[in-house]
């Protein structure tokens, strides 16, 4: 199951469960629609991996499954070229 981590890696916006601008990796590395599109250009700089859009938990089940609380942050590593 997805972690659904709540924010960028890299500008550190918030991103909760619910939010269609989420993408990650395969490894939930995850990025807000601007970074992963604009200076990420769809591409993870933690793996290299493809960035896609996140899905999206359904409401029902988000009690039973909450989302990460955890954020995480790699800006070094999200600037072009980095």
């Amino acid at each position: 199951m997805l972690s659904m981590r709540p924010n960028c890696e890299c500008c550190d916006r918030d991103l909760g469960p619910g939010a269609a601008e989420a993408y990650i990796c395969s490894f939930e590395c995850t990025f807000c629609e601007s970074c992963a599109t604009g200076s990420l250009g769809t591409r993870c700089p933690n793996c290299g991996g493809e960035l896609v859009r996140r899905p999206r938990r359904p409401l029902a089940l988000l009690a039973k499954y909450p989302a990460s609380v955890d954020r995480v942050l790699s800006r070094s590593r999200c600037a072009p070229g980095a």
